[in-house]
């Protein structure tokens, strides 16, 4: 599953980031590394982009990119 397939207010852990060279390295240096923990807070009336919070901080990705990161979706309890 990917970061786009993910409604609004569920939780997910990062399991792998793909792309490749510098958009690899950007996502890595915005936070988005495997075993962290994220939230959907919002999407855009058309679906793109989506905001979400990761490390205390939120993040506003295109959905594109959103496609190349895979998560595994946490159980609410």
């Amino acid at each position: 599953m990917t970061l786009d397939q993910i409604a609004i207010g569920q939780e997910a852990i990062i399991t792998q980031v793909g792309g490749e060279g510098e958009l690899r390295c950007r996502f890595l240096d915005m936070g988005l590394i495997p075993k962290t923990k994220v939230c959907i807070r919002k999407v855009a009336p058309m679906g793109d982009p989506i905001e979400i919070q990761l490390r205390g901080y939120e993040l506003t990705i295109r959905k594109e990119d959103a496609q190349k990161i895979e998560v595994k979706c946490e159980r609410k309890q």
